[in-house]
This record gives structure tokens, C-alpha cells and sequence, in this order.
């Protein structure tokens, strides 16, 4: 069995949370945070920057490390999920990744009714949005990234 190696990234905005919107084949949509696998020949960082991009047309600018959330899923998956926290710097307007049905900022109330009527993708986001209301910070220093290129 395989580890799946993830990123997150909790972009609040005047009091909202950038949250992605998925169809994953259920009865009803799903929501989560820009997000995603980091792919060959990619580290956390880089990964992240390119999934926020991808999936929301926003470009941010990393202010900090959530640190390392492992996830066991029912079906006994697992996943370790890097967790980042940013600012949105510049929205571009390009098209969205396709799994991406829509973008939308929401309040703290918003995403606890969406958690309440079992709508978040994973039990993760809201994890991760109350560390970083906790300031449960770290620097992005502690991400120690080298390529053979280096």
C-alpha cells in the first residue's frame, strides 16, 4: 500500500475562506480547500502554489506551515496532507481545473453548515482552518526542500 502525498491550503480574506466546490459522485456537491497531490519531482511548497492556481485562478503568497496531517480513510487509505496558510495576491480569470465545479469565499458559519449537512470532503478542513484561527502556525522554514538540481 502507498502513502498519497497531499497539499492544502487555508486562504482566508476579509473574514472568508477560499473553498473549492467538487463533484466526487455522491448525491451531493462537496467542498474543500484548494488541494491536491504533490506530483513527481515536486515538493509541499511548490505543489501547493501550483493547486491554488489550478483550481481556484488565485495566486497567493504563503505565510505559513499548518504542519503534517495524516488522514486514514474508512477504506483504510491513507494520506499525509501538508497543510499551508496564504494570502491571495492576484486573481487571474483562467479557466479552472475541470474536477473544479466553482470557487467560493465563505464565512466560518457557512463551512460549519456544510460540515453539519456532511458536505466538506474531508473532516480535514475544518482542521485545518481552526489551526490557523489558532495561530497554530509554523514557519515555512521548517519545510527543508533539495533536488538533485540543487
Amino acid at each position: 500500500m502507498s502513502i498519497r502525498a497531499t497539499v492544502a491550503c487555508v486562504i482566508e480574506h476579509n473574514g472568508r475562506f477560499l473553498m473549492v466546490e467538487e463533484q466526487r459522485g455522491g448525491p451531493s456537491t462537496v467542498f474543500n480547500q484548494p488541494a491536491g497531490h504533490i506530483e513527481p519531482g515536486e515538493g509541499p511548497i511548490a505543489a501547493i502554489l501550483r493547486e491554488v492556481t489550478e483550481e481556484t485562478s488565485w495566486r497567493v503568497r504563503l505565510t505559513g506551515y499548518l504542519g503534517l496531517y495524516v488522514f486514514i480513510t474508512p477504506e483504510g487509505l491513507t494520506f499525509h496532507s501538508h497543510g499551508f496558510i496564504a494570502e491571495p495576491t492576484e486573481f487571474m480569470n483562467t479557466l479552472l481545473d475541470p474536477d473544479i465545479l466553482a470557487t467560493h469565499w465563505l464565512s466560518s458559519d457557512d463551512i460549519k453548515a456544510l460540515d453539519d449537512q456532511q458536505r466538506l470532503r474531508s473532516p480535514l478542513v475544518r482542521a485545518r482552518i481552526s489551526a490557523a484561527r489558532e495561530k497554530r502556525i509554523y514557519p515555512l522554514s521548517v519545510i527543508h526542500e533539495n533536488t538533485a538540481n540543487q
